[in-house]
């Protein structure tokens, strides 16, 4: 079992907790104008205790069957969690959220779903990547690395009876802005960001939980929950770019990609409000790419990481769909 992390790592997420008040701009959403950061009273009153950081990282953890480097850097590796039995084994390549930040712990996030995932017969390949505020983050080496780990399952899919016919790239929050892009990256052949030596390997399908899928939108329009804009342009290199720092990050900006989309939010996430969700799906949809938008009633952002949570049915049904 992994412990929980020392109290000290809980200060610094703090910032990111659903239950902080903000100041930030209203978003509109639906026609009406509500503050990102609020829970609607009637909604308030269904959700009796939201799930957090802390019960998250506070819980007994299963540990992976392996830990496997991708590439040299520090921050370039995975955890693999396999199923009994002999497989071939449907995978899961799942991408941590953490607002891109280094000080923001990384694939422990995803623990609880990459267990119950495995206990289903699924393989995870849980990968984490240097992130701004670590040496290589930022633009372009957490977007390299974020492509050496997804190629890297071709590697592992020899050693560990992995089905590369039956595979979904599944992220959270700024993890679903790198596993959308990650699934979208073949529209930019084979440049420096891609990473890309040979051809890029494509996932089935894309699920995104309280994804970040369209950086531009959020940058403008966040409530300031992860530190944007600051912190989109830190990781895109806004300042030191001549070229359109979206161009080649965002998800949105890539559109077609050709990889079926499954766009999941909670109806009261403070930090990723649904709204961002809704209108990324819309756009998706509209360039021609098959698009399932999902606004989980009564869920905040973290009960979309919580197999506990009613949430936790209705991607787990989504998965299963992809992975036929």
């Amino acid at each position: 079992m992994r412990l929980s992390l020392a109290a000290a790592s809980l200060v610094v997420i703090a910032a990111c907790s659903q239950s902080e008040p903000s100041s930030e701009p209203a978003l509109e959403t639906s026609g009406s104008t509500m503050s990102d950061s609020q829970v609607p009273e009637s909604a308030a009153s269904e959700i009796e205790r939201p799930t957090t950081w802390q019960e998250l990282l506070g819980r007994e953890r299963e540990e992976a069957n392996a830990r496997i480097a991708y590439g040299p850097g520090e921050h370039q590796y995975g955890e693999l969690w396999l199923p009994e039995g002999e497989g071939p084994f449907a995978l899961v390549i799942m991408v941590h959220g953490g607002c891109w930040r280094a000080e923001i712990p990384g694939t422990i996030l995803q623990d609880q779903l990459n267990a119950d995932l495995r206990r289903r017969g699924i393989a995870v390949w849980n990968i984490t990547y240097p992130r701004v505020g670590h040496e290589t983050g930022g633009y372009p080496g957490t977007f390299q690395s974020v492509a050496a780990a997804v190629d890297h399952v071709r590697v592992l899919a020899g050693e560990h009876r992995l089905d590369l016919t039956r595979t979904a790239i599944v992220g959270h929050s700024a993890g679903g802005h790198l596993a959308a892009w990650a699934a979208s990256r073949g529209q930019l052949g084979h440049g420096q960001i891609a990473g890309l030596n040979g051809e890029a390997f494509v996932p089935g399908a894309l699920i995104t939980l309280a994804g970040i899928n369209d950086l531009e939108h959020y940058s403008a329009e966040g409530p300031g929950r992860c530190g944007e804009p600051d912190i989109v342009n830190a990781l895109i290199g806004a300042e030191s770019r001549s070229a359109d720092p979206y161009g080649d990050t965002s998800p949105a900006r890539l559109l077609p990609f050709g990889v079926e989309q499954v766009i999941i939010s909670g109806d009261v996430d403070p930090i990723v409000p649904a709204a961002f969700g809704v209108a990324y799906a819309e756009r998706a949809q509209a360039a021609g790419d098959t698009v399932t938008e999902i606004t989980v009633p009564n869920s905040g952002h973290f009960e979309l990481i919580d197999p506990t949570a009613p949430a936790w049915d209705v991607i787990v049904t989504e998965l299963d769909r992809v992975l036929e």
